[in-house]
């Protein structure tokens, strides 16, 4: 493992990438010195189950939790976007933290479970799947690094309970590398690409009613099992998101269209438009009549 030294640049991040059989050396309990000092300064991304999980725990409507408990940020060039914990007011701290530690501790963002680890997906030029590999976060106030406790990658990620949290979040984030490494080919997607995209990885309650509405089971050919799971379980929802997403940014073809429903959608937005115009088109003579109403 090379030092912090050999780094050319001020940074956390040990730069070998690891694998889920190297030894680490790491334990953190209330008892040590340093505790909490890791949720005084957060920069948190969420994930879609990190989201599903907190939004359960707190009993909060997805419009309630990310009022409340997040910030808004863009991912990439192309204003991909993604979601931050939101600290406490006027400060940097988590709004979670208290003296006793993390008050949602059981449900917890994938992020924290990994601390001190950092997990990285790798997806070299020209190949389609991704590597996942490690890397170890050495921050200057952290004493966990000098405890008497050694164990692997994967130990320490089956005692986090952060598994769970990579399968459910998996695609979603295969998805986020993708869109990364194929940015400069595809080029920004349009806004309604970037709205759909914000509505199913974040706002679950939204994008339910959207995937279970009388217009998209017009436009989608889904399964009956597939439809009553959508109106029932919100982790369903989210998995179904990052399926939506990867056909509307990517063509990848997994759910069928209705024959004709894409026709029927052109001629309902048509006929908006120029219901549109019509309504436009009242208001405006509307409008002049009361302007010579006025003159006389």
């Amino acid at each position: 493992m090379s030092d912090k030294s050999d780094i050319p640049y001020q940074s956390p991040l040990v730069p070998n990438l690891l694998a889920e059989s190297d030894l680490i050396q790491f334990r953190c309990h209330k008892g040590i010195a340093c505790f909490n000092e890791c949720c005084r300064n957060i920069d948190i991304t969420l994930t879609p189950y990190d989201l599903l999980r907190l939004k359960q725990r707190l009993e909060l409507s997805s419009k309630e939790l990310l009022n409340q408990y997040t910030l808004p940020f863009e991912m990439d060039a192309h204003g991909t976007p993604g979601v931050k914990l939101k600290p406490v007011e006027g400060g940097t701290a988590c709004q979670f933290m208290t003296e006793d530690g993390c008050s949602v501790y059981e449900d917890r963002p994938t992020a924290c479970r990994y601390y001190p680890l950092g997990l990285m997906s790798i997806r070299k030029s020209g190949e389609y799947s991704d590597e996942q590999g490690f890397a170890l976060v050495k921050e200057d106030h952290c004493l966990g690094h000098n405890e008497d406790r050694t164990l692997t990658i994967q130990e320490y990620r089956e005692e986090q309970g952060v598994e769970e949290y990579d399968e459910l979040t998996r695609e979603w984030r295969r998805l986020i590398l993708k869109k990364k490494s194929a940015g400069p080919s595809i080029g920004k997607p349009p806004e309604m690409s970037l709205q759909l995209f914000f509505m199913a990885s974040y706002n679950v309650d939204q994008f339910q009613q959207f995937v279970t509405s009388e217009q998209f089971l017009g436009t989608y050919q889904l399964e009956p099992d597939l439809i009553e799971s959508l109106k029932t379980d919100q982790l369903e929802v989210i998995k179904f998101g990052a399926r939506l997403l990867k056909q509307v940014l990517f063509g990848e073809i997994t759910i069928e269209v209705v024959s004709g429903a894409t026709e029927k959608r052109v001629q309902r937005q048509k006929a908006r438009a120029e219901e549109l115009r019509e309504l436009a088109r009242k208001q405006a003579e509307a409008d002049t009549k009361a302007a010579e109403g006025k003159g006389s």
